[in-house]
């Protein structure tokens, strides 16, 4: 039997370990998709995807297509006569006409614990709620978002203090394990996916602007969650004298009373800036204001003082 021919496709980071992977283990890669390149930094210029970049490194051809709708980008997949299509943080939709080529299907691995955050920003959710675990799902794609039949799963802990890059990482090495143990047996035809109970679904809708500001009648612990998960990207803000102070770390003191209303800073220390809320206090501990750096907290008091102001305020 010849070797399954398969599509990779990808295109931030977390894809990497995968296709990696796949290549350690001598798969026949026939191509890599991967979104087109887009503007970043500050100079806005076009920048690959971490996909990409890896992909053209291994001599793997790539095809950036700005639509997977389009028929001829349609019949250029088909040419490849893919036999499976795996995908992991691809970002693109792919239409039923694309989901029916590869003679296996196409497999997708998802950053949670399926059904639990289905859609777009599973890792920022999960962390949001103050989930105690999340993990790796394995799934056959089908139309519905993030909502076939599941391959594997594999459990990942959820430790106080961990952020969204943190976490991100930790999956994106989880996901490449737990595809390296499942495609022999998938391919093989050894394994039966288990359909997703519907009733469980709970959905990671993407981020938007106001899920990053910081609202200060909320209580620390729920602030706390916002900032790690928000570390490294998109950065939880607050307003500071009408500009945005960025804050990247900070920890929740709950049982420590707010004395003033919430926003106000009650103290600075060393340690941390400590702002009430609306239960409990948060605790600053690496913030940026407009054009700096990240600072640790004993660094950005040199510069600037903050006790007694009230944050969030326009």
């Amino acid at each position: 039997m010849d070797a399954p021919r398969l599509i990779f496709a990808g295109t931030p980071e977390f894809a990497v370990p995968s296709l990696q992977t796949l290549l350690d283990d001598g798969y026949s890669l026939a191509a890599v998709y991967t979104q087109p390149d887009r503007p970043a930094g500050r100079g806005r210029q076009l920048r690959a995807s971490s996909l990409k970049t890896y992909a053209k490194a291994a001599g793997i051809p790539v095809y950036q297509p700005a639509t997977l709708r389009d028929p001829a980008v349609q019949a250029g997949f088909a040419a490849l006569q893919p036999d499976l299509l795996v995908v992991a943080a691809y970002g693109l939709i792919l239409p039923p006409e694309v989901l029916a080529i590869p003679r296996l299907g196409c497999i997708n691995i998802h950053a949670s614990l399926l059904p639990r955050w289905r859609g777009a920003a599973p890792i920022h959710w999960a962390l949001l709620a103050g989930d105690a675990e999340t993990g790796i799902s394995i799934m056959r794609m089908e139309a519905g978002l993030d909502t076939g039949p599941v391959f594997a799963q594999a459990p990942c802990p959820i430790p106080r203090g961990i952020t969204g890059g943190e976490l991100h990482d930790r999956l994106a090495m989880l996901g490449a394990s737990v595809l390296q143990a499942t495609l022999p047996e998938l391919l093989a035809g050894r394994l039966v996916p288990q359909l997703q109970d519907n009733a469980l679904a709970t959905y990671a809708s993407k981020l938007s602007k106001t899920d990053l500001e910081l609202n200060w009648n909320r209580p620390a612990l729920e602030l706390e969650r916002q900032v790690l998960a928000f570390n490294p990207y998109p950065v939880a803000h607050t307003r500071l004298d009408g500009s945005t102070l960025r804050i990247w770390r900070a920890a929740a003191h709950e049982e420590e009373p707010a004395t003033a209303p919430p926003g106000t800073v009650l103290r600075e220390e060393i340690s941390g800036i400590a702002v009430a809320t609306g239960s409990g206090v948060l605790h600053l501990t690496e913030v940026q204001l407009p054009g700096g750096k990240p600072l640790p907290v004993a660094a950005f008091l040199n510069a600037r003082r903050l006790a007694g102001q009230r944050l969030g305020m326009a």
